[in-house]
């Protein structure tokens, strides 16, 4: 059973892109493609890719969506694969949708970033946002999380101990990893502006789901929490009644973005933004399925040294960055991708049920 998991894993962006529109036609979705500017190597064309089943204009929707952190998209369209062999039996007014690869040039290249280097999970901020500010500990570290030379070896991650001590452990992590809008060339910048492609994407939702009443959304992540389980981040306090709601539904996983009550941080700009901008009269119960893969530390080693390679290399693919990054996003274990699989078929499944429930 394992075998048949792991084939679902493709080894590139335009691997995973052919097999998703493929699988796609095959099963009969009505399938919208939206290129973007950026390229991938060798000048490849880069795609969002939505794959429809079920009514073009529904009133309950399932979104799945996955790769909008580029370099973690391999887990999520992997579990679109899957999930595109088991779909549910539709009620008239409803759909699935497969938003495959929000951030191709980020799978592509093997970042987190999109061309902009923005991580579009700061990216969607609301009208009375501005794109501007940064954490006053992130300002005090830019020059150790950011170095403006290529990789190599310089204590960062001795440092980065002294500054846990220093600030605690989750101070820290929300002040790095929560969002800046100060530093183009540095982790976990927001941008300046609305980016193409959530600009995009945002525009096929308000077009397709513009009217829609109900819709359950799954968005795929890796990095965070133990090697190969999930966490299933919600917005809203765990004593609010969306937390309790969520929870009743999938279980003792559901964790808020909170630093201080689990894995996570809070976040401003973030996909749920989009969404439920979309779905302004309807409900919305937006669920970020986060798989862990490595401990934290070396997650953040991991994106700083190919930010480095990026920014003050060549950033070609063939270096040990390039391999790092990926082992800490995708991790090339048999279990582990096994794992992802199935939780990702069972959340799918409990979504489902939530979104197409005539109760």
């Amino acid at each position: 059973m394992s075998d048949l998991e792991n084939s679902f894993f493709s080894d590139n962006y335009a691997t995973a892109r052919s097999r998703f529109c493929a699988k796609a036609s095959e099963k009969g979705a009505t399938l919208h493609r939206l290129p973007l500017s950026a390229k991938g190597p060798d000048d490849l064309d880069l795609t969002i890719d939505i794959a429809l089943f079920g009514n073009p204009k529904p009133q309950r929707v399932v979104l799945h969506s996955s790769g909008l952190h580029g370099v973690e998209g391999f887990a999520g369209s992997a579990i679109q694969l899957k999930l595109m062999d088991t779909l549910p039996q539709l009620p008239e007014d409803a759909a699935v949708v497969f938003a495959h690869i929000l951030n191709p040039y980020g799978m592509a290249w093997l970042r987190r970033v999109n061309e902009s280097n923005v991580d579009l999970n700061r990216n969607f901020l609301s009208e009375d946002e501005a794109y501007n500010g940064a954490p006053l500990a992130y300002q005090k570290l830019d020059s150790m999380l950011n170095p403006e030379s290529t990789p190599g070896f310089d204590f960062f991650l001795l440092r980065t101990t002294g500054c846990i001590l220093r600030y605690g452990y989750n101070s820290l992590k929300q002040a790095i990893v929560g969002g800046q809008y100060e530093y183009p060339k540095g982790l976990f910048f927001g941008g300046s502006t609305l980016e193409e492609g959530p600009r995009r994407y945002s525009e096929w939702l308000t077009e397709h789901l513009g009217s829609t009443q109900h819709v359950v959304a799954i968005d795929i992540h890796t990095g965070l929490g133990k090697s190969g389980e999930d966490t299933l981040l919600v917005e809203g306090e765990p004593d609010s009644l969306l937390y309790k709601d969520l929870q009743a539904v999938f279980g003792e996983r559901v964790a808020p973005w909170d630093p201080d009550q689990g894995v996570a941080y809070a976040i401003k700009g973030g996909h749920p933004n989009a969404v439920e901008r979309v779905i302004s009269n309807g409900t919305v119960h937006f669920v970020t399925q986060e798989f862990g893969t490595l401990a934290p530390l070396k997650v953040l080693h991991a994106l700083r040294e190919e930010n480095r390679w990026h920014h003050w290399g060549t950033g070609e693919l063939d270096h040990a960055s390039k391999k790092s990054i990926l082992a800490a996003f995708r991790p090339d274990h048999p279990n582990w991708k096994t794992s992802i699989i199935r939780r990702g078929d069972e959340l799918a499944q409990q979504s489902y049920r939530l979104a197409f429930s005539n109760s």
